[in-house]
């Protein structure tokens, strides 16, 4: 029977060979694949909250691998690996580690620097580290969670409400995220900011 998957408007879809990796061969359908990912993604956001991560572990390729391979190692076969095809967002599959580094050091510029408010660095890291879409599937949900993680264990700031909703679900609220993403896109990261806080 095999995988099969309907894709909402800003999801990127998995080439055949990505949906070979998927470790549970019972699931069927998109709301099954949310559903186990969604369990996964509850047992890695308890791993950061037991956790004290300081910012030099953070900003690391290995911790974002790390994350993203908390966050689906059980549903992915793949989780934590960099893509290694090219989808309809995102740098170029070879491009990946060189850009990744790139945020990185940026991003370390920035907190040493004070460049911008606690809010704006971890925003602006998620909206580049899910425009670089390192991984097959997952990218914003990973890029959300490394958003809080950076607010939350640098800043010591509460974690961001993201809409307080499924943002995996079609609805008024995932047509604002995808608005506040495409505005950033273009250069104006102040409503991805505001969404955030929303």
């Amino acid at each position: 029977m095999g995988l099969n998957l309907e894709y909402l408007d800003g999801q990127t879809p998995l080439d055949e060979d990505e949906k070979e990796g998927l470790l549970i061969k019972a699931i069927a359908t998109r709301g099954e694949l949310d559903e186990f990912e969604q369990q996964n993604i509850e047992q890695a956001i308890a791993w950061t909250l037991r956790r004290s991560f300081k910012a030099e572990t953070i900003l690391t390729e290995e911790f974002i691998r790390d994350v993203h391979k908390k966050m689906y190692s059980d549903v992915w076969q793949w989780a934590g690996d960099f893509r290694t095809t090219n989808k309809n967002i995102g740098v170029d599959k070879w491009q990946i580690p060189i850009e990744l580094r790139s945020l990185l050091d940026d991003a370390k510029y920035w907190l040493d620097n004070t460049t911008y408010s606690a809010d704006e660095m971890a925003v602006r890291f998620k909206h580049r580290i899910v425009s670089i879409h390192c991984f097959a599937n997952g990218n914003g949900r990973h890029s959300r969670l490394m958003a809080d993680i950076i607010i939350e264990k640098i800043f010591k700031q509460p974690v961001f409400t993201w809409g307080a909703a499924n943002l995996v679900k079609q609805g008024d609220t995932r047509k604002a995220y995808l608005t506040a993403i495409r505005a950033a896109d273009a250069g104006d990261i102040k409503p991805l900011i505001t969404f955030a806080r929303s």
